[in-house]
C-alpha cells in the first residue's frame, strides 16, 4: 500500500493541461510539466538522504514522516491551486510531496529485505510492483475527481486517502528481532548473531548475507562507508543507470513519438502507454522473483542485452516506420526497466548486508532522479536543436539522434555487469545450466 500511493508520482502528467488551464487559461501553457521534474529531483534527494536515517530510526518512524510531507504537499498543492500560483505547486507538490514519496519508497523495500533473507527477490518485487500498479490505478481515477469536486480538492482528496493509507501501514512495518531467521534457514547461535552457520550448500549465513565460507571470521555486514566507496558500488551504479537510462528518458516521449514519427492516433497512443505499464509492473514482480533462482547477475546480463540489441535496432524501426516491432520492442524495454528496480533491492542486499540496504538503495534511487532531470534536458536541447534547424517533430532523426547516447549509456551499463562479481545464486544456476548442457552433449 506504502508503494501504491507513492506510484501517484507517475500519473501526474495528467495534471499537466487541467493545472496549465487553471492558472494561465490555456492547456498549451507547458509550465505544469516542470512541476515533475522538479519531483523527481526531490523525491531522489529524499530517499537517497534519508537512507542513513532510516536504518538508524526504523521503517515506520520513516514512513510516518514521509506520509506526513505527503499530506502537507497535498494540502499546499491545493492552497496553490485556490491562490492561483504556479510556483506554489512547485514547492508543494514538486518538492513536499515527493520528498515524502522518496522517504517512503525506500522504507518498506529496507524492511521487506530483513523479513525475506532467503527470498529477497520475491520481498523486492512485491514491494515495487505495488509502484506500478499505483501509476496506473490512480491515473484512471484523477479525471472523475476533478469532475467531481473541483481541481484544488481534487489534491485534499487524494492526501487524506493518501494519509490514511500510508499512516495505517506504517503502524504495522516493523524490522525483524536480531536473532531473526526464517525457517527455511538456520538462525545463528550467538547471541549478536555473528556467528555463522554453514548450509548445505558450504555457505555461511551471516544476518542471512552469503559469504564464502573462507569469510566466515567476517562480521556479518560491510561498513557503511567501506561499502559506498567501493569500485563494485561504482560499477553495479554504472550497471543500473544503464539499464534504466532509456525507459526512464526516451520512453517519457512515447506517445509523441507514436503520434508524430507512426502517425497514430492518441487513443493509439494512450494504449500503448497503458500496456507499457502493465508490462513494466510485471517485468518488477517476475524478474525479481526469478532473480531468487536464476540469480540478480544473471537477470541484468539479459536485461542489458536485450535493452543494447533493441536501442541499436531503434533508428531502422522509426526510419522504416515499423509501428508492430516497434510497439513490441518498447513493451520488453519498459519490462527490464521495470524489473530493474524489482531486482536492484536483492542484489544490493546481497552485496552489502541488509543492514545497509536503506542508505544504499537510497542513493541508486537519487541517481535515478539525476538521470531524469539530466537525461530530460539533455533530450530536450538536442530536440530543441534539431527543430531550430529546421526539422519537424514528424521526423524520425528528432528522437533517433537522442536514440544514440542513450545506446552509448546502455553499452556501458553492458559492460559494467560483467565485472559485478556473481551472486550465489549465480554461482548455482550457472553450474546447473553448464550440467544440462554437458549432460546433452553426452547424451
Amino acid at each position: 500500500m506504502l508503494q501504491f500511493c507513492c506510484g501517484s508520482l507517475y500519473s501526474w502528467s495528467v495534471f499537466n493541461k487541467p493545472i496549465d488551464q487553471w492558472i494561465y487559461g490555456t492547456s498549451n501553457a507547458n509550465i505544469a510539466p516542470i512541476t515533475f521534474y522538479i519531483a523527481i529531483g526531490f523525491y531522489g534527494c529524499a530517499a537517497g538522504l534519508g537512507g542513513p536515517w532510516l536504518e538508524q530510526s526504523g521503517p515506520r518512524r520513516a514512513c510516518l514522516l514521509g506520509a506526513s510531507l505527503v499530506l502537507f504537499g497535498n494540502l499546499l498543492t491545493a492552497l496553490a491551486l485556490h491562490l492561483r500560483l504556479m510556483w506554489l505547486v512547485f514547492i508543494g507538490y514538486g518538492c513536499f510531496a515527493a520528498a515524502g514519496f522518496g522517504i517512503c519508497y525506500i522504507s518498506p523495500v529496507s524492511a521487506l529485505q530483513k523479513w525475506f533473507p532467503d527470498m529477497r527477490g520475491l520481498g523486492a518485487g512485491f514491494a515495487t510492483c505495488g509502484f506500478g500498479a499505483g501509476s496506473i490505478v490512480i491515473s484512471k481515477i484523477q479525471i472523475p475527481l476533478m469532475d467531481g469536486v473541483g481541481l484544488p480538492l481534487t489534491f485534499v482528496t487524494l492526501g487524506l486517502i493518501f494519509i490514511v493509507l500510508m499512516t495505517t501501514s506504517a503502524l504495522v512495518l516493523r524490522t525483524p528481532p536480531p536473532d531473526y531467521a526464517p525457517v527455511a534457514t538456520t538462525p545463528a547461535t550467538t547471541e549478536s548473531d555473528k556467528s555463522p552457520v554453514p548450509d548445505t550448500l558450504g555457505v555461511c549465513v551471516l544476518d542471512s548475507v552469503e559469504v564464502s565460507s573462507g569469510d566466515c571470521d567476517k562480521d556479518k555486514d560491510p561498513d557503511l562507508l567501506d561499502a559506498l566507496t567501493s569500485t563494485e558500488f561504482r560499477i553495479m551504479f554504472l550497471m543500473f543507470v544503464g539499464d534504466i537510462i532509456f525507459g526512464l528518458v526516451l520512453a517519457s516521449r512515447l506517445a509523441n513519438i507514436i503520434i508524430d514519427v507512426f502517425g497514430k492516433t492518441a487513443e493509439q497512443a494512450s494504449t500503448v502507454v497503458s500496456v507499457n505499464g502493465a508490462v513494466n509492473f510485471a517485468g518488477r514482480l517476475l524478474f525479481s522473483i526469478s532473480s531468487d533462482y536464476v540469480g540478480r547477475k544473471n537477470c541484468f546480463i539479459l536485461m542489458l542485452t536485450t535493452q543494447v540489441v533493441i536501442l541499436g535496432c531503434f533508428s531502422t524501426m522509426t526510419n522504416v516506420k515499423a509501428f508492430l516491432p516497434f510497439w513490441i520492442s518498447i513493451a520488453i524495454i519498459s519490462v527490464t526497466y521495470g524489473a530493474a528496480f524489482g531486482v536492484i533491492p536483492a542484489f544490493l542486499s546481497d552485496k552489502f548486508g541488509s543492514t545497509n540496504i536503506g542508505p544504499c538503495h537510497g542513493i541508486f534511487i537519487a541517481g535515478w532522479s539525476a538521470c531524469g532531470v539530466i537525461g530530460g534536458l539533455v533530450f530536450t536541447l538536442i530536440f530543441n536543436a534539431y527543430i531550430s534547424s529546421g526539422y519537424s517533430p514528424t521526423d524520425a532523426i528528432v528522437y533517433n539522434a537522442n536514440a544514440w547516447w542513450l545506446f552509448g549509456i546502455a553499452c556501458i551499463g553492458w559492460v559494467a555487469i560483467h565485472f559485478v562479481k556473481p551472486t550465489h545464486q549465480d554461482l548455482q544456476f550457472n553450474a546447473s545450466f553448464k550440467r544440462l548442457i554437458c549432460c546433452g552433449k553426452s547424451s
